[in-house]
């Protein structure tokens, strides 16, 4: 079981400057975007870094779901700058470009070298990373706790990552103030990301399915659902059940923000070790395939669908159609993301579904892929990029196929 090394609590980012040089650096990249960049929060931790004695180059740059293209040109931002140390602040988006940016800034290689295959080579990290401390600025996508960085490949129009353990950010900082000026529809968005990060991790195939690895170092890092992570997962559950909606509506509402940060941590945790399925596969072609959508509160002139949004618009369809293989794990996720009454095994379907559709009625989130301009001409390409996620199709807790796939979409698609 990996986890990162966390501080978690408010003002907890002005330790950054302290926190890098306990680990040996002396000249660090801060990684952010340009919203970000303009906050608080940058300026809070760059003090941090000079206050400590520490050279800082600002890289601000990093993409809102980032692509091939972004993480190339931040990787050659950290080759050029000779950096000992890297510090992210941002989401999920932003930690994601410095764990890419550290990877090849160190192991130089072409770009698709290190990408998960299907779609690269899948070749090792070689590894240890100069040290990264991630400072997450959404409640969400708990890419500080995980060795995953995810990004769109233009070309393909296919989204996929790279996977390693020497991408788990040396640190984490989490300081749940920061979520205070975030919009409705971006904590919305980072929200489910987390419910479906615990929900995913918790119904995953589960590790003892798997065959034993041919040696300790070819054991994958999401090895489907465990006893460590079914701890985070039901936790993060519960409080997402209880503070999702009110974090949506009430910036004001230190208590739910501050809860959903720490569900995010607690999820990040358990995806991290057991690993996602359905939902996320399909997010992937769902937000790549985008071709007018634009969410409020994210950057305007772009098509885009954030990656929780692309996330929980198939998830009532996965949860009703794999409800019937696990009914217990499925009514027990149900009555934590708050389904009340007496509820029947053979009920877990419509339960599990319907609590994910409520919840997303209250967010004022889209209800399905036909809400982003999907149409049911779409469904091909779309089961078709989806599939191309081999390592959380895998992780499934049955076998999936194309004409399966298909089948998932076409019921995301007429609402679940």
């Amino acid at each position: 079981m990996d986890v990162s090394s966390i501080t978690f609590g408010p003002g907890v980012l002005a330790e950054a400057g302290e926190t890098l040089a306990s680990l040996g650096c002396r000249r660090v990249a801060l990684f952010t975007d340009q919203t970000v960049a303009r906050l608080e929060a940058v300026s809070v931790a760059r003090g941090s870094l000079q206050g400590a004695g520490l050279d800082v180059a600002v890289y601000d740059e990093a993409r809102i779901e980032p692509t091939n293209a972004s993480f190339t040109a931040a990787a050659e931002f950290a080759k050029k700058g000779n950096f000992d140390g890297f510090l992210s602040i941002g989401g999920g988006s932003v930690i994601d470009t410095c764990k890419a940016a550290a990877l090849y800034s160190k192991y130089p290689a072409p770009f698709l070298s290190y990408v998960n295959a299907p779609i690269g080579e899948g070749r090792p990290v070689p590894g240890p990373l100069s040290p990264h401390v991630a400072c997450p600025t959404t409640c969400g996508t708990g890419s500080e706790c995980t060795g995953i960085a995810v990004f769109d490949h233009l070309e393909l129009k296919a989204k996929t990552g790279i996977a390693s353990r020497h991408l788990r950010p040396t640190r984490a900082l989490i300081d749940p103030t920061l979520t205070r000026t975030l919009p409705p529809m971006v904590v919305a968005a980072s929200g489910f990301d987390v419910l479906c990060h615990a929900l995913e991790s918790f119904t995953a195939r589960p590790y003892a399915a798997r065959s034993r690895p041919a040696s300790a170092q070819a054991r994958p890092m999401s090895q489907g659902s465990n006893p460590w992570s079914d701890v985070g997962a039901r936790e993060a559950l519960r409080l997402a059940g209880r503070f999702l909606v009110r974090a949506v509506r009430d910036s004001a509402d230190t208590e739910a923000r501050e809860a959903l940060s720490w569900a995010a941590t607690l999820a990040g945790i358990a995806f991290g070790n057991a690993g996602c399925h359905l939902p996320h596969a399909m997010s992937y072609s769902v937000a790549g395939l985008v071709r007018q959508y634009h969410c409020p509160g994210y950057p305007e002139g772009e098509a885009l669908v954030p990656h929780g949004i692309s996330v929980v618009v198939n998830a009532p369809s996965v949860f009703r159609a794999l409800a019937p293989h696990l009914p217990e794990r499925h009514l027990e996720a149900a009555r934590l993301l708050g389904a009340t009454g007496e509820i029947a095994a053979a009920d877990a379907a419509e339960h599990i579904a319907g609590v994910l559709q409520r919840l997303m009625r209250e967010c004022g989130v889209p209800s399905s892929p036909a809400a982003l301009g999907y149409t049911p001409d779409d469904v091909g390409p779309l089961a078709r990029g989806a599939m191309l996620q081999k390592r959380l199709v895998d992780n499934a807790p049955v076998p999936i196929d194309a004409a399966r796939m298909e089948q998932l979409f076409e019921a995301a698609l007429s609402g679940g």
